[in-house]
């Protein structure tokens, strides 16, 4: 009897999902979209532009937006000094002034990839462990205050640039103790203590992960769990620039695959820093680039590098695919619903990037009045993150029209907004079409209308 129930129960699972991808019906409607090869700003994701003095510099609100408007980039480095601090709190003139800076990327419509440091000389002049907690402790009401406007955190505060080799108090030029380990550990889990679990850590070589937390990659199936494994993603600094790419890579035989695999569901980005041909060249730059998931890369440095991506052709190329880029394929609809009734499509898309999104995203889809503008929003149940690059995926939005709605000629629209900043348009994801975007509203025009009666 159990196993008859057995059978019966996946017989109905079977049924449902097979009915959940059916057309509604034999009238209905398929609209085909057209790609497009423009580059635009996309939130988290491209190029990014470098600030390393951002304790100092003050950050401009109009200028972070032309990075957008004009430049089509979406997320800047804010890498924040602490030296004044070693040995003493941090000051609340260095915590409002970090504030500010949130404060400005808002209003400009850009996120933030954050680090901090004490140091940029290779002697190494960094903080204790104890007072690096401190810190941290004091940091994390503006780190929670702001979570909406960092795409990420850079491990940083050890060593020079806080990139965790040349240091005072960790373990110096690559040699490291076992306490070294244990105390760069204990930074890291503050971090992730102090940070909301929506936003990952990087950390800047695949061996830091693999000695202090586990040597076997992340399983899909405990990708986007909020624990530590599915939130510490690499960042790496001298892509390209050597064979081990300056010491990012100790065995690249056994770090290549895992870092291809655990960058499927962590973020990955960093920034090139020396011309290295052949290895530095368009043909190995993408390959990575595509096999490695990067999400992000710096605009700024190194311009020998960037500019012989120029040269060879392939620069519009990167500009493009970092990230996610997702495209509309097909859709199908329904000419007609009933105000308190089903209705039913189905929307194909495929992501045309090398990563997928990394922070929780949400996914609607819009029915909005031809006569009146008014619209109605129905949460769907899809995650982008899991709309890998290279793949097609087809959701089947199946929504119930509240019965008191009015009657009349509605668009369809789709819309993946920022979970934190719903109604910020600038953060809301655009697809790479023609003719879909609405920049006013961050919905993506569906091409269809349905009559509601």
């Amino acid at each position: 009897m159990a196993g008859t129930l057995r059978r019966l129960a996946a017989c109905l699972c079977a049924c449902t999902a097979f009915l959940a991808a059916q057309p509604a019906s034999a009238a209905d409607t398929t609209v085909t979209y057209t790609p497009s090869a423009e580059n635009f700003a996309n939130p988290e994701r491209g190029l990014y532009h470098h600030t390393g003095d951002c304790d100092k510099q003050v950050f401009d609100a109009a200028v972070l937006r032309n990075y957008r408007t004009q430049q089509g980039i979406s997320l800047v480095m804010c890498v924040f000094y602490l030296a004044e601090f070693r040995s003493a709190p941090i000051s609340q003139a260095a915590l409002t002034h970090l504030q500010r800076q949130f404060d400005a990327a808002r209003t400009a419509g850009v996120k933030v990839i954050l680090r901090f440091a004490y140091t940029t000389s290779t002697d190494g002049a960094d903080a204790p462990k104890d007072h690096v907690l401190a810190h941290l402790d004091q940091l994390a009401p503006v780190l929670n205050a702001n979570s909406d406007v960092i795409h990420l955190m850079q491990a940083g505060f050890i060593g020079a640039w806080g990139e965790w080799y040349y240091t005072q108090n960790f373990g110096n030029a690559g040699v490291i103790s076992a306490t070294d380990w244990t105390n760069r550990k204990a930074v890291t889990d503050k971090i992730l203590s102090v940070l909301p679990t929506t936003r990952m850590v990087q950390l800047r070589t695949p061996k830091f992960k693999r000695t202090m937390y586990s040597a076997s990659p992340l399983s899909p199936g405990d990708a986007y769990n909020g624990t530590t494994l599915a939130r510490l993603g690499h960042h790496n600094d001298c892509f390209l620039a050597s064979p081990d790419d300056f010491g990012t890579y100790e065995n690249p035989s056994v770090e290549y695959p895992y870092l291809a695999a655990e960058t499927t569901y962590l973020a990955m980005g960093g920034e090139t820093c020396a011309p290295n041909p052949p290895r530095s060249s368009c043909p190995t730059a993408t390959s990575e680039l595509s096999r490695f998931h990067w999400t992000y890369l710096n605009t700024d440095y190194h311009t020998g590098v960037l500019d012989s991506w120029r040269a060879e052709g392939c620069m519009a190329d990167v500009t493009r695919r970092l990230g996610y880029r997702f495209t509309l394929q097909t859709g199908t609809f329904p000419s007609a619903a009933t105000r308190g009734g089903q209705l039913r499509a189905s929307i194909s898309l495929k992501n045309d990037g090398w990563a997928a999104p990394t922070n929780p995203r949400g996914a609607a889809l819009v029915l909005r009045n031809t006569a009146t503008g008014a619209y109605y929003w129905f949460t769907l149940e899809a995650d982008p993150r899991r709309w890998h690059p290279g793949s097609t995926t087809t959701i089947y939005p199946a929504v119930t029209l509240p019965a008191d709605m009015p009657t009349g000629t509605y668009t369809l629209l789709l819309v993946l907004p920022d979970n934190q900043l719903t109604s910020r348009p600038d953060y809301s994801i655009r697809f790479g079409n023609e003719n879909v975007w609405e920049a006013t509203t961050g919905f993506n025009n569906l091409r269809h209308t349905v009559t509601v009666s």
